[in-house]
């Protein structure tokens, strides 16, 4: 076996080549980089599109997109906040979904009592870095 990969080695050479060919500036990116950087290739929907593809345009009476998206930050939390840039995401988009800040807060502290308090305090840091960065005092 002369130059065989790993499947995770090909599939890596094989998203480096895919991100050449759709923009050449992006050569040396790495998928297994700064995941930060990775975050920033995926902008936030605008709530529009969220209530159309995770809200009520789906299924009319249903859950909102806001409320689907702090059940969706509550499972990160009781999976122990381990995806940094899934939860993060969240908190963007649920904040593009209408959801105040202590909403946010309180769906992350209600899973403490599953999750445990190092899955809280790691995904209310998280939470805390995008709430920062969007700068506004809103609860």
């Amino acid at each position: 076996m002369s130059d065989a990969k790993n499947p995770f080695e090909a599939m890596m050479a094989q998203a480096q080549d895919m991100a050449k060919a759709l923009n050449p500036a992006l050569e040396s990116f790495s998928p297994t980089g700064a995941f930060k950087d990775f975050e920033a290739l995926w902008p936030t929907m605008p709530k529009d599109v969220m209530e159309m593809m995770f809200g009520n345009t789906v299924n009319k009476g249903g859950l909102d997109a806001k409320t689907r998206l702090l059940l969706t930050l509550a499972g990160l939390t009781m999976q122990g906040a381990q995806a940094d840039s899934a939860v993060r995401q969240t908190v963007r988009h649920a904040l593009e979904a209408g959801a105040k800040k202590q909403e946010i807060v309180e769906t992350i502290g209600q899973m403490s009592v599953f999750a445990g308090i190092p899955a809280m305090t790691r995904a209310l840091e998280l939470a805390q870095e995008v709430m920062d960065a969007k700068g506004d005092d809103e609860t």
